[in-house]
């Protein structure tokens, strides 16, 4: 079997956020079919059929014995930073662009001082300039991802006679592996927020915000949408359960404090909206079933058009009927199977009424079973991993790297050096020409006022004194 070290770029613990959770699971669907190892940096949650590695940041000789032994590594751009050792290591690379790495960038720091704005773009794109040189299989989470990174590989020289030749179509060098669905269905282990947490009632109806508060997403229209719901329906709550991210290095970001401020503002803290730290892993099925709504809201940005909600895929595992913004491929899933309420980016308003309309809803999870039930089976892990298994059943350099990407660009850049100098050949030649022509008019004009100049001389010697 192919032994293939995954490496999370995120903690993998009993609290962990989105990417954590994804390599856990993929990891777990993969070891079926592989020889699977998840390195993590610092202690992993155990997966039945993964081994497991635990390096540190920065540390090549904690992850160094782990990627010698493996026939394939599967990771994230960002670990680049930390171990500039992967691009050169001799193995097949699988590389996760689940999001274009200078979008997400641009908006996280968009309120810092433009020079650091700048140097933080920099470091970016020269991450997904490397990812992009180095890789020799690439997975994304939806079509309109995968058209963005066509064009990135496109550009970096990636689509060449050597991949196009390989498969016309490309998926044998990047395809789509969205976010996945455990295919267990998910369990109520105990009460969590009806009746636990102080102020939320067992008949109360609980909208629940499935992750961190980020500088991309929207969490302040829902808390105004609350404060004009709370004005009809007073027993509607607004739950926050993972408010700080679970990795100690992912610092707070400005969007928790602006959402608990405009709370407390509205007067709503403690009463209607209520906060939380980070949900352990194996309580959070009962915080989506004991849930009546999901939300996920984001800003109309340029992160949007190519974002994938990956909460949004938890709300589909619970059945959880959901109000969601526009704008990104999640959404377009919500519209299509009618799995809850779409709504216009920044409209409180509207996100207040589609509220409403979901909690009138006589017997509301009941009337959305079959539509959920209709899209649960597209997404199971074992599903969506299946690009992932067939690359790994023969893992491969992609074709230009097993000439040596270098080498392809050596004669890109040879190409393009022959034509400059051919170029810079042409322009001297001309250049030559052209002070040949000049000269000779120099010399030209100068005869001719030497002809002149005699001619004057002479006139007026025989016009005498």
């Amino acid at each position: 079997m192919t032994h293939l070290l995954m490496i999370s770029h995120d903690i993998v613990d009993t609290r962990m956020a989105g990417p954590g959770i994804r390599y856990w699971e993929i990891a777990r669907a993969l070891a079926k079919d592989l020889d699977v190892t998840l390195a993590t940096p610092g202690r992993s949650l155990p997966a039945e059929g993964v081994a497991s590695c635990v390096y540190t940041y920065g540390g090549w000789h904690t992850i160094a014995p782990a990627v010698s032994e493996a026939d394939a590594l599967l990771l994230h751009g960002n670990l680049f930073l930390s171990f500039p050792q992967l691009a050169t290591c001799g193995k097949p690379l699988i590389m996760e662009i689940t999001y274009p790495y200078t979008f997400e960038a641009l908006h996280f720091h968009l309120g810092k001082p433009r020079d650091q704005q700048i140097a933080n773009a920099a470091v970016s794109l020269e991450t997904m300039r490397q990812v992009a040189l180095t890789g020799d299989f690439f997975f994304c989470t939806s079509q309109r991802q995968r058209d963005y990174w066509l064009g990135v590989l496109d550009a970096m020289g990636r689509i060449n006679p050597y991949t196009y030749g390989d498969d016309p179509t490309l998926y044998r060098l990047i395809d789509i592996v969205p976010f996945g669905l455990p295919s267990r269905p998910p369990e109520h282990t105990e009460p969590v927020m009806k009746g636990v947490i102080p102020g939320i009632g067992l008949d109360d109806r609980v909208v629940l915000w499935g992750g961190g508060l980020w500088q991309w997403l929207d969490p302040l229209s829902l808390v105004r949408a609350i404060a004009r719901v709370a004005e009809k329906r007073p027993d509607v709550r607004l739950v926050f359960p993972g408010t700080r991210h679970p990795n100690p290095i992912v610092p707070d970001m400005p969007m928790l404090e602006q959402t608990k401020e405009l709370s407390a503002q509205l007067g709503l803290t403690g009463k209607a909206t209520f906060f939380g730290d980070w949900v352990p892993f194996e309580q959070w099925p009962s915080y989506l079933l004991e849930a009546d709504i999901g939300a996920s809201l984001h800003f109309d940005t340029l992160e949007t058009r190519f974002a994938f909600r990956t909460r949004m895929l938890d709300y589909i595992w619970a059945g959880l009927p959901m109000v969601v913004t526009g704008g990104d491929a999640t959404s377009e899933l919500v519209t299509h199977y009618g799995l809850g309420q779409v709504v216009s980016a920044g409209d409180d308003e509207a996100v207040a009424a589609a509220i409403l309309r979901l909690l009138d809803t006589p017997d509301l999870w009941e009337s959305y079973r079959e539509r959920f039930e209709s899209v649960r089976a597209q997404f199971t892990w074992e599903k969506t991993c299946k690009p992932i298994v067939a690359f790994c059943q023969d893992p491969r350099f992609a074709p230009d790297r097993a000439r040596g990407v270098e080498v392809f660009q050596t004669r890109a850049e040879k190409a393009l050096a022959t034509q400059v100098s051919q170029l810079q050949e042409e322009w001297e030649r001309q250049q030559l020409e052209i002070d040949r022509l000049q000269a000779l008019v120099g010399g030209y004009e100068r005869g001719r006022f030497v002809r002149m100049m005699r001619w004057l001389h002479k006139w007026r010697t025989n016009l005498g004194p």
